[in-house]
């Protein structure tokens, strides 16, 4: 655990990760950088608006027979809606995205975009494009392309693995086959392509705790 100063407020800023390169200061929402002498402003970005996720910063549960701390978030906008993506910290030091869309949920892992990669996954990070019902055979899956849109970054807070910017574009496709599976694609200007592979959840199969109170919900007990 690391703890700095906001280089724009002043406020106490605290790295719970030691690989993450970037903090929302909770109190002025700058974007605070590590860099070698310390760390720096690299933006701002919007406060995020009210929603009714019962997952905040500070929940916790576990997938894959691991522990995982929610530490982040960005929130994601297109012409349709708007989905949370959850930052997971896990007790081996690796990270995932719980993923929160409509109630539904879904854990990814990030995979190596390489020549193994399926030849949809291989064109899209060349720039190609996709079709809504185009398939793919992912781990001997058959995954379809279930949606690919445009999204904005509406707001973000906590550590995140890079630093985010209100109105900062990404292409995003989102796979699905028929046995709960799911991945996802990820692709901005001036960044490398992101692959995701997991599966849909319940925040009864994560043991999720830690949940946040929404009125006239009885927080579960999970786990």
């Amino acid at each position: 655990m690391q703890s700095e100063n906001c280089p724009n407020c002043g406020a106490e800023v605290i790295f719970r990760s030691p690989a993450l390169p970037a903090r929302i200061c909770d109190y002025c929402h700058a974007t605070v950088k590590r860099i070698a002498e310390g760390v720096e402003k690299a933006g701002e970005v919007a406060v995020l608006p009210f929603d009714v996720s019962p997952v905040q910063i500070g929940t916790t549960g576990e997938y894959g027979g691991k522990h995982f701390d929610v530490i982040g978030r960005i929130r994601l906008g297109y012409d349709q809606g708007a989905w949370n993506d959850w930052l997971c910290f896990f007790t081996d030091n690796s990270y995932g995205w719980l993923s929160e869309s409509d109630g539904q949920f879904q854990m990814v892992i990030e995979r190596p975009i390489d020549e193994n990669s399926p030849e949809l996954i291989q064109r899209l990070a060349q720039g190609g494009d996709v079709e809504i019902g185009e398939r793919t055979t992912i781990d001997g899956s058959d995954f379809v392309v279930a949606e690919a849109r445009w999204a904005k970054c509406i707001g973000a807070e906590g550590e995140l693995p890079f630093a985010p910017e209100t109105d900062w574009d990404v292409f995003n496709v989102d796979l699905r086959d028929a046995q709960g599976f799911a991945a996802n694609f990820e692709r901005e200007e001036g960044e490398p392509p992101a692959f995701y592979v997991g599966h849909y959840v319940t925040l009864a199969e994560l043991k999720a705790k830690n949940l946040r109170a929404i009125h006239g919900w009885k927080l579960p007990a999970y786990g």
